[in-house]
């Protein structure tokens, strides 16, 4: 089960880490070419905050307490690694990839889910 986990925590570990980058006003400036507004970088922020919280938990229960943090912390250095990359390079990409990064965590969670 250790694959569907690390996929499902990168998927929620991206799409999180994005949601922060966004909520911050050079980030989102530098992707949708305006600051954000005040509603919107509170549900960022949010979102944000709570995806990364759903992802430990996912890692907790489905790995185990004792490696699952060990595997949580490792999904959000390569999703924090992939968001830099993609935030230097092509800032535009980021708001599609963390929709397509959350839709992909989706099925694995999905499959989760129904084997438990």
């Amino acid at each position: 089960m250790t694959p569907l986990v690390l996929a499902a925590n990168l998927g929620l570990s991206f799409a999180a880490l994005a949601a922060l980058c966004l909520s911050l006003n050079r980030h989102h400036a530098e992707v949708f070419d305006r600051r954000a507004e005040q509603a919107a970088v509170l549900r960022l922020r949010a979102f944000g905050w709570g995806a990364i919280a759903v992802s430990f938990f996912v890692a907790g229960l489905w790995e185990g307490w004792a490696f699952g943090p060990v595997q949580w912390v490792g999904a959000l250095t390569g999703a924090a690694l992939g968001l830099v990359l993609l935030l230097s390079y092509r800032p535009r990409y980021v708001a599609p990839a963390a929709l397509a990064a959350l839709v992909a965590a989706a099925l694995p969670l999905a499959v989760l889910a129904a084997s438990a």
